[in-house]
């Protein structure tokens, strides 16, 4: 994997904040560290360290911004994109299977700021 890790800012940092807690959780991220309520980092438990941040400060992304997070499983994929949903996200592709490539499965949602968030599993159907 070629980043270690990404982040944006965000136009309203609690609302989002508190939509990636949820909306991160079936795919095992938490919000491991926030500096000042100016920044969240998201990470793997066990991680030891976030690779997903959200920053109060500085203008949010102009045009969509698209970040695909890894999951494990197709059913991760289906308890993100429903968490997210759940938490405020907009539906923007249900999960399932995309041309990609054969085993490409991936479940899309718009964050608050309408930025395309997409879980994706890369293996077979267990």
């Amino acid at each position: 994997m070629m980043l270690d890790h990404v982040g944006f800012a965000v136009a309203d940092y609690e609302r989002s904040k508190a939509f990636y807690e949820r909306a991160l959780a079936p795919l095992g991220f938490t919000l491991l560290m926030e500096f000042s309520g100016a920044a969240a980092g998201f990470g793997r438990h066990g991680a030891g360290r976030p690779s997903f941040f959200l920053e109060a400060d500085g203008e949010p992304v102009r045009g969509r911004l698209h970040i695909g997070l890894r999951a494990e499983s197709r059913a991760q994929v289906d308890a993100f994109h429903a968490a997210a949903v759940e938490a405020g996200g907009i539906d923007n592709g249900a999960p399932g299977l995309r041309w990609y490539h054969p085993d490409y499965y991936g479940g899309y949602v718009l964050d608050p700021d309408g930025n395309n968030i997409e879980a994706v599993c890369h293996q077979p159907e267990e």
